[in-house]
């Protein structure tokens, strides 16, 4: 069958390029190798991992905060099995609400594993059948799978990925968390929160160290109170499975003596790899870079007719970045003119407090020399965040020192990770610290502590603090 557009891949960014291109009026197919659409995000990623978060957060409140509140309930108890299915039920809802907007946009859904026979042909392979389709374009959107220890590959029992983890049968005792990134830190929070033992080991000096240092220092407060232990600038040399427990060993990177953990669970969280196996990217003529899949600024690939977006391209693995540009390379392919401005492409860690960040943070300004202004507002000085108990986090407002234009928003506290989108949409108009600072934010709410911030930034005169 003839298809104006093939999209090989149907998580976040695929599936999304798919709808878009269908909008547009374009005969659209999705070649996805598992049974079920929505790629890692939907299926073992962002939304299960979410529900996860949720439900430990629940259970967090109940035993630890219901009592000041006034709410008298026996002993809570974790029941895993329950906690599991309320997760997979979630991941079902929101895998069949994809497959509904296939049949609404009139999306044919072809179910194996797609790969190039050329440049206009993609072959899906299933169950040893092998069909064929062919299309003008192009749009790959395989996504990311975890990367593995180079001397400790997954073995899925006690050596596990996040995938794992989103399974397991039973509250570990002791998880030992290798890498203290986004997904560590909010699968580690999980199991802490429901009675873990869990410890963090990360090579870097701080956690999240993608984000604002000011971020990981407080999250590291944060979830000490949680009873999380943290091993920073250690270098993880050696894991062992010795059946119902596992044995890890690290080093300080800058000397100092070694340190030996033992668990009955190891979660490795040390990044995603691009996912382009069996994709017959040879047949094509395209090579990889460090993995990736090379495009140019719209994009398209070294052939002409071929588009890649998402975690196999360069630039951060976020759902909401791969959504954005398969949006870009529709929209293109209609003869639009969109634009991505990839500053401004917010990130967050779903841990509670949140921590959501968009724009530079302060170490690029020092980096790059330009003279900043700073400013914070702690939650604990809000009404709102007094009133719900969540006084842990801040805001901190980066602004030009000179024009006084917003640099950077970030958050660590309750809601962050909805509250950054006021700050994607001032930066994205190029507002002024001053800007946000006059407007009305009602009260009381937690975005009070942005205008505060704002005010703190442009006049060092926050007024509740």
């Amino acid at each position: 069958m003839q298809y104006n557009v093939v999209v090989i891949g149907s998580g976040p960014g695929g599936y999304v390029a798919a709808i878009r291109c269908a909008q547009l009026g374009m005969k659209v197919a999705i070649v996805e190798k598992y049974n079920t659409l929505g790629g890692t995000c939907l299926n073992v990623g962002c939304i299960p991992s979410k529900a996860l978060l949720d439900s430990s957060e629940h259970f967090h409140n109940a035993a630890h905060t219901f009592k000041e509140h006034g709410i008298d309930i026996n002993e809570p108890k974790v029941n895993i099995t329950q906690m599991i299915k309320r997760k997979g039920d979630v991941v079902k809802a929101n895998v069949d609400g994809i497959a509904f907007l296939m049949k609404k946009n009139k999306i044919d859904v072809h179910t194996g594993v797609g790969s190039f026979v050329d440049k206009n042909t993609v072959k899906i392979s299933k169950d040893g059948k092998d069909t064929t389709i062919t299309t003008d374009k192009v749009i790959i959107a395989t996504g990311s799978k975890p990367t593995p220890l180079p001397f400790a590959a997954f073995d899925k029992k006690r050596i596990i990925s996040s995938t794992e983890a989103l399974e397991l049968k039973e509250v570990p005792k002791h998880l030992i968390v290798i890498g203290g990134g986004v997904i560590g830190m909010e699968l580690g929070s999980v199991y802490a929160r429901i009675g873990a033992k869990v410890t963090v080991v990360e090579f870097l000096d701080s956690l999240i160290p993608t984000m604002d240092g000011t971020m990981g220092k407080e999250l590291q407060k944060a979830t000490k109170k949680l009873g999380m232990d943290f091993y920073l600038g250690h270098k993880v040399t050696a894991v062992e499975n010795k059946g119902k427990e596992v044995i890890v060993k690290a080093e300080p990177k800058n000397g100092g003596a070694a340190v030996e953990m033992k668990g009955d669970y190891v979660l490795v969280s040390i990044g995603r790899r691009p996912y382009t196996d069996g994709l017959g990217l040879e047949k094509v003529g395209i090579e990889l870079d460090k993995g990736k899949i090379p495009v140019d600024d719209h994009l398209k690939t070294k052939v002409d007719n071929i588009y890649a977006i998402g975690d196999v391209v360069r630039g951060a693995m976020l759902a909401h970045k791969a959504e954005e540009e398969g949006v870009l390379v529709a929209e293109q392919l209609a003869g639009q003119k969109p634009h991505i401005n990839y500053n401004l492409i917010p990130g967050v860690v779903y841990t509670w407090p949140e921590v959501a960040s968009v724009g530079y943070t302060e170490e690029q300004l020092k980096e790059q020399g330009r003279a900043y202004k700073m400013g914070n507002f702690p939650y604990k000085a809000l009404g709102r965040a007094r009133a719900s108990m969540d006084l842990d986090g801040l805001v901190k407002i980066l602004a030009d020192k000179t024009t006084d234009e917003i640099l950077g928003v970030h958050i660590i506290g309750a809601r962050a990770a909805d509250m950054i989108a006021a700050g994607v949409v001032a930066m994205e108009y190029r507002a002024s610290a001053e800007d946000v600072s006059r407007m009305s934010h009602a009260h009381p709410t937690y975005m009070e502590a942005v205008k505060e911030a704002c005010l703190a930034a442009t006049a060092n005169r926050p007024i509740h603090m």
